[in-house]
């Protein structure tokens, strides 16, 4: 083991500048109250304007059943090895701005909206499980045949994306290659205040309204983030608009009631049949989900690599992207310029 920047642990929307970051509402530290909590993941929910320069050629994908087909919408840049990058709880594609840029330089990166955020379908329905979001994905990538793919998760994407590479010996036989975490929901872990609030049909639905977004916005963030001189009103003003729709809140509701699959034990005990290579990246100062979850993971994991992150919260793409990208090249074998 290593201790440093990027310090080993081994074991065996539209993208812009990387300037500021946008935040993923996922915890509420027990020295808050229930109504900062409940402000806080209510934050999270966002889609920002499609920029002039976005080049995906295919921004929705038509997935699910033929009776009640969702519309994801993706931003695909880029030309080689494909690469997928799943979000967490609460955000969108925007938040692999910083990253996404470089990768496409020599890898075709599709960025995805979750079913229920960013511009993506919201449909008033409950099936928001991370099973649900897998399934959905699971369809994506084999309509765009995608093979010898990476498959990036942040969190609750990470989450997602375990799921996915536990179907790489069935139906996505030989089409994943390898998988980079961030951050990732893997165990059952503390469930926070304001997700047992928002099981709570009547309460969930008085907390959405009871702040304005940009005021919940604010809070989320300084919740998130380490460092939070990194918060712009940029992010602040993009990630408010969407919480002013019906749909966005039933997802965000639903999505919550569902971050932990009653089945996550049984689950787990699959992770040492996942043969991927893959690289665990961590945050040093993470308080949604412990770092202790990462290495546990790792060890876990028969070909998994697991990194800290020096100086960020929880969402280490958007509070250290250099550092972030710098280890997925060397995983990659694409060192960075």
């Amino acid at each position: 083991m290593t201790n440093q920047t990027g310090r080993a642990f081994s074991h065996a929307t539209t993208w812009g500048s990387p300037v500021r970051g946008s935040a993923s509402a996922f915890m509420l530290l027990q020295r808050y109250s229930a109504a900062l909590g409940l402000a806080a993941i209510m934050a999270a929910t966002s889609a920002l304007p499609l920029a002039a320069n976005d080049t995906s050629q295919f921004p929705f994908a038509r997935l699910g059943p033929p009776d009640a087909p969702v519309k994801l919408y993706t931003v695909e840049r880029g030309e080689g090895p494909p690469v997928l990058l799943i979000h967490g709880f609460g955000t969108n594609s925007f938040t692999w701005r910083h990253v996404a840029p470089d990768l496409a330089r020599d890898h075709k990166v599709i960025a995805v909206d979750l079913k229920g955020f960013g511009r993506s379908d919201k449909p008033f329905d409950e099936r928001y499980a991370a099973s649900d979001q897998a399934e959905l994905l699971a369809q994506l990538i084999l309509d765009r045949d995608l093979h010898n793919l990476t498959i990036v998760g942040h969190s609750f994407g990470g989450g997602i994306a375990l799921l996915l590479a536990l179907e790489a010996d069935t139906r996505l036989h030989g089409r994943i290659a390898k998988l980079v975490l961030l951050d990732t929901i893997a165990y059952p872990q503390a469930i926070p205040v304001f997700f047992k609030l928002l099981d709570r049909p009547v309460l969930s639905q008085v907390g959405v309204r009871m702040a304005p977004p940009s005021v919940q916005i604010q809070m989320a963030l300084r919740i998130a983030y380490f460092d939070n001189s990194k918060i712009g009103d940029d992010e602040i003003e993009a990630y408010a608009e969407p919480m002013k729709t019906a749909a966005g809140k039933h997802a965000l509701i639903h999505s919550a009631r569902q971050i932990m699959p009653p089945d996550a034990e049984q689950i787990a005990a699959r992770y040492s049949t996942i043969a991927l290579p893959t690289l665990i990246l961590w945050c040093d100062h993470d308080r949604i989900v412990p770092v202790e979850i990462g290495i546990k993971l790792a060890r876990e994991m028969p070909n998994a690599n697991f990194r800290i992150i020096d100086q960020c919260g929880h969402m280490p793409q958007e509070e250290q992207p250099e550092a972030t990208m710098l280890q997925i090249r060397q995983f990659l074998g694409t060192p960075l310029d």
